[in-house]
């Protein structure tokens, strides 16, 4: 009997749904895809395929959209100095501007947020077509600390400062604190320094009213050991290669060591 060939047959993980393995090649988001998929644009091995979780097998198959196959994608990742006002969405349903006019002009390609800072927040703005990059990030498992700068409507003494970091609860959610620290005061107001190592919907701020504080303004300064630094409100930048790196160690799941991540890896 002759050898049985010494190449697997693909396994049942090396399958990915089809609008999955195209989101993941930085043409666009998932549900983009999916909409694609519907359309009839999408072909698998030339055939066209109407599932957006047809099982396409990674490294395999060949994937193309209009009739142009996709295939390694360049990884952008780029920090955003986000303005107060704008929504952190690729569309609004209330009409309002969001994140993207900041990069409307810059030709980067399809790009998400990586994590999200609300319409009346500011600061450091993580965007990226890698989502598996994005997702280490934004993982809590990971613990990475987020420090932001917050103008409260009052003068917390040590006793206010104290009870801050030990949290809060409401409505059964715990709201914790890494730590709470007094950057500088008025004769009516104060900067904190807030670092979180998660991050739950309106954090801060329903931390800081749960302590009888309300929040006038909050500017994200810090994600692990990037700093917003010197860049201006509403401008951006890209990520250099050690950065990256710094953020999640390895440069993140998918990747293939030369700034690119192979379709659906």
């Amino acid at each position: 009997m002759p050898p049985r060939s010494a190449t697997p047959p693909p396994t049942k993980s090396a399958r990915k749904g089809v609008s999955r393995v195209i989101s993941r090649s930085g043409a666009c988001s998932r549900s983009e895809a999916a909409r694609w998929v519907l359309e009839g644009r999408v072909a698998v091995d030339g055939r066209v395929v109407d599932d957006p979780d047809h099982p396409v097998r990674v490294g395999h198959d060949s994937v193309s959209v209009d009739g142009r196959p996709i295939g390694v994608a360049p990884r952008v990742c780029i920090m955003l100095n986000k303005p107060r006002g704008l929504v952190t969405s690729a569309s609004d349903e209330q009409g309002r501007d969001t994140v993207y006019s900041c990069i409307a002009d810059a030709q980067l390609g399809w790009l998400a947020p990586v994590g999200r800072l609300d319409r009346a927040s500011e600061g450091l703005l993580l965007m990226s077509n890698d989502p598996q990059w994005a997702a280490g990030i934004t993982d809590p498992v990971g613990g990475l600390e987020k420090t932001y700068h917050v103008q409260v409507d009052a003068l917390p003494d040590e006793t206010m400062l104290a009870a801050l970091a030990r949290g809060a609860c409401e409505r059964g959610e715990p709201l914790q604190a890494r730590s709470v620290a007094l950057l500088r005061h008025g004769r009516s107001s104060a900067w904190l320094e807030v670092v979180l190592d998660e991050g739950r919907n309106r954090h801060i701020r329903r931390l800081m009213k749960a302590h009888g504080l309300e929040v006038r303004r909050l500017v994200r300064v810090a994600i692990g050991g990037l700093r917003l630094g010197t860049l201006s409100k509403g401008a951006w930048r890209h990520l250099s290669a050690s950065e990256i790196d710094a953020l999640v160690p390895g440069g993140g799941p998918g990747d293939d060591g030369r700034g690119t991540r192979e379709v659906g890896s």
